[in-house]
């Protein structure tokens, strides 16, 4: 061990900074992070969110995301020494467990953090675009892409990033006031995912349907409500481009949305269940509309 931290120094030199302090004014980044309230303001405001654990790190590097700094204890660098030495301008913050417990709130027991430059929002044409590029390269006569209206729950942002990549959706839309898919538990619960499959936020929903429509996909919002098609008709239909669009956890789509929509589909339920969760349904619905 004493060996693999001499050769990261060496080719990291003074960018290896050894913390005494949790009041630390460098590591700022990581302060409070069990806070959800605050972080998900101050990190889009800041321009940064944090990658935690070694894997979903290297996952956004290789992704192209650049790192601001590097948040670890010694024992985690063996396992980052590539990483920091192909970064050698990024400092990397270790201190021990206890005292990177009072910085964030937490123990970190993953692995390295990072604390990433967000990425700038991509246009919701040039998205559209791309995933209409990325059906044609791949041979698919399909193109299907998600919409996530409003959702709350970092979580399930997360597992519709997993399905969405696992199933080979092609882009995922998030309107305003939805979770932010860059914040740490919807990365982890993506396990990095959210770094795989294009995404940017809408500006303007639902009036950006027009913006779907457009680029030639059929809108279909996912609905309990009366009069909606079955998942099973919706597949029947064929649709070459089509947008899956999801709603808030308990209300559903707006009613704003419904109106604009093109199909209104249902998943049927039996045996007295009422509904699924959003991320098990989207799963049901990106696989059944693959």
């Amino acid at each position: 061990m004493g060996d693999v931290l001499a050769d990261a120094e060496q080719h990291v030199g003074p960018q290896i900074v050894r913390l005494t302090s949790a009041d630390d004014p460098r590591v700022a980044d990581y302060t409070q992070l069990t806070d959800v309230h605050l972080r998900k303001v101050r990190e889009p405001a800041e321009g940064l969110y944090i990658a935690e654990s070694s894997r979903v790190l290297r996952r956004a590097l290789e992704a192209g995301h650049r790192p601001r700094s590097f948040f670890l204890a010694d024992k985690w660098l063996e396992g980052l020494a590539d990483v920091l030495a192909a970064h050698p301008d990024v400092p990397a913050y270790v201190g021990t467990p206890d005292l990177l417990e009072e910085i964030t709130g937490f123990h970190l027991h993953r692995g390295a953090m990072a604390a990433m430059h967000r990425p700038e929002p991509v246009p919701v044409e040039e998205l559209l675009v791309g995933a209409n590029r990325v059906a044609a390269l791949e041979e698919k006569r399909r193109s299907r892409i998600a919409v996530l209206e409003n959702l709350t729950d970092h979580t399930n942002v997360g597992a519709v990033f997993r399905s969405a990549a696992a199933i080979g959706v092609d882009a995922v839309l998030v309107t305003p006031q939805c979770a932010d898919p860059l914040y740490r538990r919807s990365i982890r619960v993506s396990m990095g995912t959210v770094f795989q499959v294009p995404w940017t936020r809408i500006e303007s929903w639902p009036a950006d349907v027009a913006l779907l429509k457009e680029a030639g996909y059929v809108v279909a919002g996912m609905t309990l409500g009366e009069g909606a098609i079955t998942l099973d008709a919706l597949v029947a239909e064929d649709h070459e481009n089509l947008a899956l669009v999801f709603g808030t956890e308990g209300e559903g789509l707006a009613p704003d949305t419904d109106q604009v929509l093109d199909r209104r589909v249902t998943i049927p339920m039996m045996n007295g269940v009422d509904s699924l969760n959003v991320a098990a349904s989207s799963a049901v619905a990106f696989y059944a509309t693959r």
